[in-house]
């Protein structure tokens, strides 16, 4: 197994994927970061919002480095369906099972390495944009707790990714399915149905970056969800990779 996680490993970081992502992600994040700084200073000025305020919706910002992470474990497994490749993978792995496995748990580390990227960033930011805005941010307990939730579901949505791929067994599919649920079908149902839509996985992952609204779940209970959410990708990719052909699209 530890032959086939240094395969899998090297083949992550094959290509320019993960740097388009993690490229992509700090954009958008420090882009909004940024737009929260640069009105901090008049929001408090003006007493709608306080320096310790400021400084957890710009760590907040970076939570979303997770929907990179969840299209870079969509990529790491549907790219090998695009190519053929997996069924020379399944094979040299040693059974279908361990190719899962280990893209799951490579899938993981990789969003592990993505959310201290995004938490390291963070606190870059929080200690060095109030002061070019001429006020000093507040960094306070609550703002390390969202920084640990944003770490966390960086770590999650990395095999969220990987095994809805396995599920799905298309790139440009998986890439859209992802993007589609985190920007448009969980937040509308968000909208309509605040409650129901708190077990959705992406609207859980809010609850865990403490994103504060009212309906969300709390932490300990929104990780036990996204457990079951993953439990049950996890059992239906395990099904679906075992009864198809491995080529069979």
């Amino acid at each position: 197994m530890r032959n086939v996680l240094a395969g899998e490993w090297m083949k992550a970081w094959t290509g320019r994927t993960w740097l388009i992502l993690a490229t992509a992600g700090t954009f958008m994040s420090l882009l909004t970061c940024f737009g929260y700084a640069s009105t901090g200073d008049e929001a408090i000025a003006l007493g709608t919002s306080t320096a310790a305020a400021v400084t957890d919706d710009m760590a907040q910002a970076w939570m979303m480095t997770f929907l990179m992470s969840a299209v870079f474990g969509a990529i790491l497994v549907t790219r090998e369906y695009n190519t053929g490749a997996i069924a020379r993978s399944v094979l040299l792995s040693g059974g279908r099972l361990r190719l899962l496995s280990a893209k799951a748990l490579v899938a993981t580390a990789a969003g592990l390495l993505g959310g201290l990227l995004a938490a390291a960033l963070a606190v870059l930011c929080a200690f060095t944009l109030p002061g070019h805005f001429g006020y000093d941010g507040d960094w306070t307990g609550h703002t390390t707790r969202i920084v640990l939730g944003v770490v966390t579901v960086n770590v999650i949505a990395a095999p969220w990714g990987a095994l809805l791929g396995w599920i799905l067994r298309n790139q440009l599919a998986t890439v859209l399915t992802v993007i589609a649920l985190t920007l448009l079908v969980e937040p509308g149902l968000q909208e309509l149905a605040p409650k129901a839509a708190a077990y959705l996985p992406t609207i859980a992952m809010s609850s865990v970056y403490l994103d504060g609204k009212p309906e969300l779940l709390s932490v300990p209970l929104a990780l036990l969800v996204l457990a079951g959410w993953l439990a049950a990708a996890g059992t239906a990719a395990r099904q679906l990779l075992l009864s198809r052909d491995v080529i069979q699209g």
